[in-house]
């Protein structure tokens, strides 16, 4: 079976924009970042926040499987994670692997990825870590899609040595 190898990148707003947002703190103390109209949902359907507990994996990371919300955004906020590793591979019919990115994000920043928007599980990469996070959902099944990837993704770090 083949393997297909991809490098962690530094993320930016701009990288991650396909993909959703960075959840930025205010640059002055007293301004507020707003992300409402990312969970922002045209139908009654609840939204829900949970916290998450993520075990550390060590480098490299092999993924054979990707996640999606096809009809809510799901905001990822750290509440005391240190760095962690997002994957994503767009928002096809199934995951892209051609177009897939992998990206070291800093504890202090917050993802949402968009409708529809394949990823990968949270994964962090110093030590236990807890994130909170929001999602509409329905409940009914149609919430979470997971399907295997054509191969397996090997994610590996130039970042961290």
């Amino acid at each position: 079976m083949t393997m297909r190898t991809l490098t962690i990148e530094p993320v930016t707003a701009e990288a991650f924009a396909p993909f959703g947002a960075l959840i930025l703190p205010p640059e002055q103390p007293g301004e507020r970042a707003f992300y409402s109209d990312w969970l922002a949902e045209p139908a009654p359907v609840p939204l829900q926040m949970h916290l998450n507990t993520v075990e550390p994996s060590a480098l490299p990371v092999t993924l054979i499987e990707a996640e999606r919300h096809p009809a809510a955004a799901q905001a990822f906020v750290p509440v005391d994670v240190a760095i962690y590793l997002v994957v994503v591979f767009g928002a096809a019919d199934e995951p892209n692997l051609a177009g897939a990115r992998a990206f070291l994000v800093p504890g202090t920043v917050g993802v949402v990825f968009a409708p529809g928007v394949w990823h990968a599980s949270a994964t962090v990469l110093v030590e236990k870590a807890h994130f909170c996070v929001l999602m509409r959902r329905r409940n009914d099944g149609s919430d979470d899609v997971f399907a295997p990837l054509d191969e397996p993704l090997r994610i590996e770090s130039a970042i961290l040595g």
